[in-house]
């Protein structure tokens, strides 16, 4: 099988960039959605939000409100004392309940980077992989949703790839965070700023 090439420096990513937001309707009751739904906090405290069918209940995720789909670039910055997940996912996976079907990268419905100060390591129908490479705080993550491509990068000029997928992806793929422990912050960055 041949590949399309993916893009090598960070301007070239750039030209694939998707501006997302979170959608509120999505978001555990423990997390804070702040600056125009572009960044989530765990608070570990109830929020005033609405009941809603796709909001998640157990565990402190949220999905982005934007799908993905041909080509797509975006990145985050996160922070956390235990670890965040950084994920896609569809937007089928289950919301309610406790088990490894409503966390991403628990399941064949998503895909997760587990990002902790020490490791990074992949998970997927909930099998981890360690990634053995060193941590970083800005994460670049790219989809080439028709050829069931997906890379997660070091965020720099020159872009490091932490790891790649290749599958066959069957439904549209959302943005998916999964904050791990209080204080915990994940942004959708600008692009303009590194």
């Amino acid at each position: 099988m041949i590949l399309p090439s993916e893009p090598k420096g960070r301007e070239d990513f750039l030209y694939y960039f998707c501006c997302l937001t979170l959608d509120p309707n999505t978001a555990h009751p423990y997390l804070i959605l702040s600056e125009k739904n572009r960044v989530v906090t765990d608070s570990r405290t109830h929020q005033l939000y609405a009941n809603h069918p796709e909001r998640f209940d157990s565990y402190c995720q949220v999905l982005s409100k934007e799908s993905m789909s041909g080509r797509c670039y975006w990145e985050v910055e996160w922070s956390s004392d235990v670890c965040v997940y950084i994920s896609v996912s569809y937007k089928s996976i289950s919301r309610k309940g406790l088990g490894n079907e409503r966390w991403f990268g628990g399941n064949n419905q998503s895909w997760g980077l587990r990002c902790s100060s020490s490791r990074l390591s992949f998970r997927h129908n909930n099998i981890e992989t360690e990634l053995g490479v060193p941590s970083s705080s800005r994460i670049g993550v790219y989809v080439d949703h028709s050829a069931g491509t997906l890379s997660f990068y070091s965020v720099s000029d020159t872009m490091k790839l932490l790891h790649r997928v290749l599958t066959t992806f069957t439904q549209p793929l959302y943005a998916g965070f999964w904050l791990r422990s209080y204080g915990s912050t994940v942004r959708l960055c600008d692009p303009k700023k590194i």
